[in-house]
């Protein structure tokens, strides 16, 4: 399991609270980008390993990736919290015959009870299922041969996810049955409506040849 962090410290408790029964997937994995608040003791109180490496998601998981032991991982944010059931879930997807050539993702659910809470979920599983295209926030379970058969993370400041969604390419996605909830919290701040126009714009400029770099800052 290898969670990258930065500043997490208000989201970080709940995440590693969900946690029971990694032993599945190996240690619990913090990688801190250089964190002002309590994230790394918080994730040292929860048992989990924290190392540190320079900011940026990209650079943090592959970063977590490199030292992390097990056979398969699960890479995980900070602000997402896997539901009931996702030790199950993660065992039979890791268990199904030729799993070890397949990445998995998980369904995406916002901690809003508004309406357009509701909608952007469905916007994301119709994303998923039509263009093949899960985001970080909903987690990547992949075995460590995979992984490195198509060449892991990259130093990426953004866009890392859809980086490597990209390589493994729509044959060897597939769902985990179970759900993981993610904050909405920028959602609330900027508005639902604002933040997915943004979010489709950041997309947009990527797939156009717009360095990461330059995108992060309309991104925020």
């Amino acid at each position: 399991m290898i969670i990258p962090a930065l500043d997490a410290a208000a989201e970080l408790p709940r995440t590693l609270a969900a946690l029971a029964g990694v032993a599945l997937i190996g240690e619990v994995i913090v990688v801190d980008g250089g964190s002002r608040d309590a994230s790394a003791r918080i994730a040292r109180r929860a048992r989990a390993r924290v190392i540190e490496a320079p900011r940026g998601r990209g650079i943090q998981l592959a970063a977590g990736a490199r030292v992390a032991a097990s056979g398969w991982l699960l890479f995980l944010h900070a602000d997402c919290r896997l539901g009931a059931g996702w030790q199950d879930a993660v065992g039979a997807f890791v268990a199904t015959p030729g799993a070890a050539c397949r990445a998995g993702y998980f369904a995406l659910a916002l901690d809003d009870d508004a309406p357009a809470a509701r909608r952007l979920e469905r916007l994301v599983a119709w994303r998923c299922r039509v263009l093949a295209l899960p985001y970080g926030d909903q987690g990547l379970l992949i075995s460590r041969a995979l992984y490195d058969a198509v060449g892991g993370y990259k130093a990426m400041p953004l866009m890392e996810d859809v980086d490597i969604i990209r390589r493994l390419g729509r044959a060897r996605l597939k769902p985990v049955v179970a759900t993981i909830t993610a904050s909405a919290r920028r959602y609330r701040r900027d508005g639902y409506w604002q933040r997915m126009l943004r979010n489709l714009f950041c997309l947009s400029l990527y797939f156009l040849g717009v360095p990461p770099g330059r995108i992060v800052k309309l991104y925020g």
